[in-house]
């Protein structure tokens, strides 16, 4: 019984002994050995893998798929006119050299990534200090990025590391600026819209000047139209007076005779004391006399 016992206790042993040799490298992480606290062997291919039983050696395994860091604080960041701005921003990268990343910032991902965090915050504040508010509002942006990409890609090969992707999620005015961009906003509105107004009133005048110039010169041109061809009247109307008149002087008297009666007693109230006997009332007295 004792033997038997002895026996499985030795199976147990070996099996745990044995146990502790094996360990599976998962295709997302790098494997990292080590023999009495010294990095032994960096395994990066995946599969079932083979090591001493510890306190001999121990395995260690990192991530090797991608991390998102985002931007962990707001800071306000100057621009080249000393506007204070905030900037959210995030980076993607990954661990390539698994003996590097361990001898500067260990197996803990945290390390990495607050080591990472000042260096992007300096990237962009080398950039965004050449930079006006404008600029960094609407067209520059992406210059930013790729500033702040190769500054980063330089310096995380120091730590096994590669940066994959920058992004600028958010470009903000600082609190304490806010409200004073805002009365810069409304005063700039209100100045472009005096201007347009002012510009719109001076084109309304310039129109109706030159809608009353020629207006003018539109009416002159019709008046010296109806007094040429009043003229033509006259002319022609006297011409045929005169021929009328010619023909028969008699009745060029008569007709005189009554244009002045007409003339004469052209409103109800007008007064003539006149000798009824005078040559002006020859034709009302009618008769032989008027024919003579």
């Amino acid at each position: 019984m004792n033997r038997i016992g002895l026996m499985g206790v030795g199976a147990m042993l070996a099996l745990m002994v044995g146990s502790s040799t094996l360990f599976v490298v998962d295709q997302r992480n790098y494997a990292v050995v080590y023999a009495l606290g010294e990095i032994k062997e960096v395994i990066t291919e995946p599969g079932l893998k083979f090591k001493l039983p510890p306190p001999l050696q121990n395995v260690k395994f990192i991530d090797r798929r991608t991390q998102t860091l985002d931007s962990p604080e707001t800071r306000p960041i100057f621009t080249a006119e000393k506007q204070s701005l905030v900037i959210d921003w995030l980076i993607k990268w990954r661990v390539t050299d698994a003996r590097q990343f361990i001898r500067n910032t260990g197996v803990d991902l945290r390390n990495a990534e607050a080591r990472l965090s000042p260096i992007v915050q300096a990237a962009l504040n080398e950039e965004v200090t050449k930079r006006t508010v404008g600029t960094m509002l609407s067209s520059e942006r992406d210059k930013v990025m790729q500033g702040v990409m190769k500054r980063l890609q330089d310096d995380a090969k120091n730590f096994g590391i590669e940066v994959v992707d920058v992004r600028i999620k958010r470009v903000d005015f600082a609190a304490t600026v806010t409200e004073s961009v805002y009365r810069r906003m409304e005063s700039e509105r209100k100045r472009v819209a005096n201007e347009l107004r002012s510009q719109g009133a001076a084109d309304g005048e310039k129109i109706r000047a030159d809608a009353d110039r020629q207006r003018e010169v539109i009416l002159a041109e019709a008046y010296r139209e109806a007094q040429k061809i009043k003229g033509l009247g006259d002319a022609e109307a006297s011409s045929i007076y005169a021929e009328s008149f010619g023909r028969d002087p008699q009745f060029a008297n008569f007709y005189r005779s009554l244009e002045a009666y007409r003339t004469s007693f052209r409103n109800k109230t007008d007064v003539m004391v006149v000798d009824p006997s005078s040559d002006f009332f020859r034709v009302m007295r009618g008769g032989s006399g008027a024919a003579k």
